[in-house]
């Protein structure tokens, strides 16, 4: 699923976000029929066949209310919120951690508990109802299984061997929330950001360079022009179908143990959106059952409803991915607090 750096799937007027609001972006337009949602990659496909695609389409059925999309990177769609707090277009945002705690830290959330959302563990949801998690998720790293068949990565220093040079590819910490998972995952897998950031500027001989997007590299990945990119488990997994040149690995540090965090889906009502109502209506959508259901049936993701358990062909085959796979929980206040700062170390690190 490659995917331009921002797409909006509306006609030319609407794709320049060119809607009804009063200066303020509050109520002005609150009787139209539509959302607009901004939301990160991962959960629409360019063949109609994704689990956005399924979920617009039964909302618009269910309340006669249009969606409008636009896509970019977990931290572009929150900057572009940024920008635009004065004259508010979005009414949805749904981002990865740690950029969803960051649009709250910039005042760009309203409180909104959905229905449903009791269902949610703690852990998935704001204490204070500013977000909520719809669709769990994984970090994790492909590799090309055609070309590495009897040669699988497994390990991060695996990656720093001399046939990954100018074939390794990363997606901009920072920008893309899978970007920065590589930095989360290092600092733990490492012990810490010294030694993490140490690794990566080893590694930095053998990385193609920057991407704003992750969704990017699983084509070039399938293709063979990179053997070894980032991604997320639901996002790869969901790709599959029309890429099957990918195999996803979770890089185990010295004990040889893979690990991973999660990096869920999050949902929030945006501040002053111009479509308050409608977009209430939405976020109760993204929890009914139904919907918890094609998570993994439609996008190969996971339940974010602790009552809801799949049973279909992609949930077994996606409990087979994570077998054995150690899952940590970062301390995402701590992420938050202190992004800045790591992406700057990072940057320093790699000369980017």
């Amino acid at each position: 699923m490659s995917r331009p750096r921002f797409r909006a799937t509306l006609p030319p007027a609407a794709a320049l976000l060119v809607l009804p609001l009063t200066a303020c972006g509050g109520t002005a337009g609150t009787g139209a029929k539509e959302i607009t949602v901004y939301s990160a990659d991962g959960l629409k496909a360019e063949d109609g066949s994704g689990f956005y695609d399924k979920v617009f389409e039964e909302f618009e059925e269910k309340t006669g209310i249009k969606v409008n999309y636009v896509e970019g990177g977990s931290g572009e769609v929150v900057q572009r919120l940024a920008r635009e707090k004065s004259n508010t277009k979005a009414d949805v945002v749904v981002t990865l951690p740690p950029f969803v705690q960051q649009a709250d830290g910039k005042g760009l959330l309203d409180a909104y508990r959905p229905e449903g959302s009791d269902k949610v563990a703690e852990g998935d949801k704001d204490p204070s109802g500013k977000w909520t998690a719809f669709a769990n998720n994984y970090f994790c790293f492909i590799y090309n299984s055609k070309k590495l068949e009897n040669s699988p990565p497994k390990t991060w220093k695996d990656l720093l061997g001399a046939g990954f040079k100018g074939k390794l590819q990363y997606s901009t910490p920072g920008v893309a929330g899978d970007g920065t998972a590589v930095l989360i995952k290092a600092m733990h897998d490492f012990g810490g950001k010294e030694p993490a950031m140490a690794y990566l500027k080893d590694l930095q001989k053998n990385n193609v360079g920057p991407s704003k997007s992750t969704g990017q590299l699983a084509p070039k990945v399938d293709k063979g022009e990179l053997l070894v990119a980032n991604g997320d488990v639901q996002m790869n997994f969901a790709n599959m179908r029309t890429m099957p040149n990918q195999g996803i690995f979770f890089p185990a540090g010295d004990n040889g143990k893979p690990t991973t965090f999660a990096l869920p889906y999050t949902a929030g009502l945006v501040r002053n959106a111009p479509h308050t109502e409608n977009a209430k209506k939405f976020l109760d959508h993204l929890l009914t059952e139904r919907v918890q259901r094609d998570v993994s049936a439609v996008g190969g993701g996971f339940p974010a409803r602790t009552d809801v358990k799949a049973t279909d062909p992609n949930a077994a085959s996606l409990a087979r991915i994570m077998k054995d796979v150690e899952v940590f929980r970062p301390d995402w206040a701590d992420v938050d607090r202190n992004l800045t700062s790591y992406v700057a170390a990072w940057k320093e690190a790699t000369g980017s």
